[in-house]
């Protein structure tokens, strides 16, 4: 069995909604200080939904492909369900990680979870860590 999905090494070699949103309606970053992945993510929200996501990643191909699935699973999708997202979900839809690069979908969680909580607070929004 190989060590990678054909679907991580999809979105490692052609990942998804890389850059940045200049005028982003919220910003995330997570970073593991022992591999030294670091993610960050922007959103654009419209109307209670992510009309635009985009990341920049340094790190593994673990990491990139999380990222840019990570992207994928929220983008179009209410607030709500992208407050949902789990590192779970992240890995089910790359169908699997090595167990040592499952920090890299938790990664990703963080990430969106902190660009999120960027959002509520420049809008003045309540915060409850505990709908996450």
């Amino acid at each position: 069995m190989a060590l990678y999905s054909e679907t991580v090494m999809d979105h490692f070699r052609n990942p998804r909604n890389v850059g940045i949103i200049e005028d982003a309606d919220g910003v995330g970053e997570a970073g593991n200080p022992v591999c030294g992945d670091i993610m960050k993510i922007y959103l654009k929200i419209e109307d209670d939904r992510i009309r635009d996501v985009k990341f920049e990643t340094f790190g593994c191909g673990s990491a990139i492909a999380s990222s840019s699935m990570a992207t994928e699973l929220i983008k179009g999708k209410p607030v709500s369900e992208a407050m949902a997202l789990t590192n779970k979900a992240v890995t089910e839809a790359l169908d699997g990680l090595p167990a040592h690069k499952l920090h890299c979908s938790v990664l990703a969680e963080e990430a969106i979870q902190a660009a999120l909580k960027d959002y509520y607070e420049r809008n003045h929004i309540p915060y409850d860590e505990r709908l996450c």
